[in-house]
This record gives structure tokens, C-alpha cells and sequence, in this order.
């Protein structure tokens, strides 16, 4: 796999994306937000992560390059069947509605357009809040193909206690600071042909 090939995705309700189509992604602080946007994740974990800073060392413990604040980026994920869209339908876990899988819409971005845009972002090789994650920054943006476990992102079963390891390198993440034009957008997933017909894409 080549930096070429790799998407990143975004989960969203499907009543967000006439304003994606319009704006972008845009960032939850910028002037660009949209002022009905429809949340849909863990609101305990979007607070922790409006605090929580992160080390990046690109891989190497003992030399920390800086230190960056999760709240202050947008996240996507590497792959679709992620442990949160589970959450997501079935609400709970500080989930405040379950949704309906004909409205979760999944935007999906070109990680090579941003790589060569003036866009600040950095990537994990694991869930952003784990201790064990690793974060690097745009110098290593050639190696991303090589650091994101591919098998851990694309695997159907992560439960039990010996998966906890797989678990966090599946939710491997890239943060984008600030808005991302929707020229970045290289489609959207979306549950069936419901789903489909419902976007307001045509």
C-alpha cells in the first residue's frame, strides 16, 4: 500500500452533510461550524479529549518533538467498522441517542490531498487516548502505510481481554487541524440503498 491509496473517514449523521457539501469538514471551533450540527459520539470522551494533550515523537519515547491538544483537531479513523459505530446505534456509554444505521454517513478523505496541502495534522498508530499509542507528525507522513496496522484497522473481531492490544491499534487516527475543504472528499459510505437515496450529494 502506498500513501495514494489510503482514506481517511469521518463518522457523521446524515443531516450534516448538506453543510459538508457546502463548508467542508469543518472543525468544531472554526467560524465555519456548522450551527446545527447533529453530534453522534461519546460526549464523555469528547470532553476528556478537549483537555487531554498527547506527546508526538515520531516513534521515539525519549524525544518528545511536541506536545498537542486532541480537542483541538478533528479525527478521523483509517477504516468503517470501527468499536464506536456500534455505540453509535445502540447508544448508551455516554452515547446520548441510538441512531439509526441508514443515518450514519461515513465522509471519506484523500490523506495524499491534505499531505500536500498547507493543512496541519498529525496520525497514531492507535486510539488517540491509550498510553500506549505512539503520535507522529507530517515528517513522517511516507511511513503512515507502514506504521497503521492495516490487519488490526480491517479486523471484524477485537473482544476479549487478548484483543485489547488489537482494539486500540484498529482505532488508529488522523487529526486535521482546522477546516478541510471539501475538494479533499473522495466519497461517502453510507448503510444501504435507503441510505443512498437519502444523501443530498446529486
Amino acid at each position: 500500500m502506498n500513501l495514494g491509496q489510503v482514506n481517511i473517514y469521518r463518522i457523521l449523521h446524515i443531516e450534516n452533510i448538506p453543510h459538508v457539501l457546502a463548508n467542508g469538514v469543518t472543525n468544531k471551533d472554526s467560524p465555519n461550524a456548522n450551527p446545527n450540527f447533529i453530534g453522534i459520539g461519546d460526549v464523555s470522551l469528547i470532553g476528556n479529549r478537549n483537555t487531554r494533550q498527547v506527546s508526538v515523537d515520531n516513534g521515539n519515547t525519549f524525544n518528545t518533538i511536541e506536545t498537542i491538544t486532541l480537542g483541538h483537531f478533528t479525527p478521523f479513523y483509517f477504516g468503517v467498522k470501527m468499536p464506536m459505530l456500534y455505540v453509535i446505534q445502540q447508544g448508551g456509554n455516554f452515547v446520548e441517542k441510538a441512531n439509526k444505521p441508514e443515518d450514519i454517513i461515513y465522509v471519506a478523505c484523500s490523506v495524499q490531498s491534505i499531505a500536500n496541502s498547507n493543512t496541519s495534522y498529525y496520525f497514531s498508530d492507535g486510539h488517540a487516548t491509550d498510553l500506549l499509542t505512539t503520535f507522529y507528525n507530517k515528517d513522517k507522513i511516507s511511513e503512515l502505510p507502514q506504521i497503521v496496522d492495516w490487519t488490526a484497522v480491517k479486523t471484524s473481531y477485537w473482544g476479549g481481554q487478548e484483543n485489547l492490544n488489537v482494539k486500540r491499534k484498529k482505532q488508529a487516527e488522523f487529526l486535521v487541524s482546522g477546516d478541510i475543504s471539501a475538494e479533499f472528499i473522495v466519497g461517502y459510505v453510507c448503510y444501504n440503498n435507503s441510505s443512498k437515496e437519502n444523501m443530498p450529494v446529486r
